[in-house]
């Protein structure tokens, strides 16, 4: 398994080699996305979700605000918070990149057949569940 997961992070990071983004804000757009309600977080939200330091939080949202992909905003209903929202710009990339990263990970499990692929994620799944026993 983590000779998987470090071939999978060499192939993310190649893929954003160059760009203007990072690997990491990718991640943050990505935690932003899939929160449960993701339309709005506030940065300790989004560093907790990432496992940052909210000073490395504030780091990536600076890019991402740069790149137009999110806004800050203050919470009109506490002056005293702030809250990212993914502009439209930033909805569209971050489905881009789900989907070159979903096919750099089918790329990386190609030697499994539909039915092997299956399987595994049943065993997998299996695995989690019992995290919780």
């Amino acid at each position: 398994m983590q000779s998987i997961l470090k071939r999978l992070k060499r192939v993310d990071a190649a893929a954003f080699a160059g760009s203007e983004l990072t690997l990491e804000d990718y991640w943050t757009l990505h935690e932003l996305m899939v929160q449960p309600y993701p339309t709005k977080a506030t940065p300790a939200q989004l560093a907790e979700a990432s496992n940052v330091t909210r000073a490395a939080m504030t780091s990536r949202l600076d890019r991402l605000v740069s790149a137009r992909l999110i806004t800050r905003e203050v919470d009109p209903l506490d002056r005293r918070r702030v809250l990212v929202r993914p502009t439209a710009a930033g909805r569209r990339a971050w489905d881009s990149y789900v989907h070159q990263g979903m096919s750099r990970e089918q790329h990386l499990l190609h030697a499994l057949s539909p039915r092997e692929l299956a399987q595994l994620n049943a065993v997998l799944r299996r695995v989690i569940l019992s995290f919780d026993d």
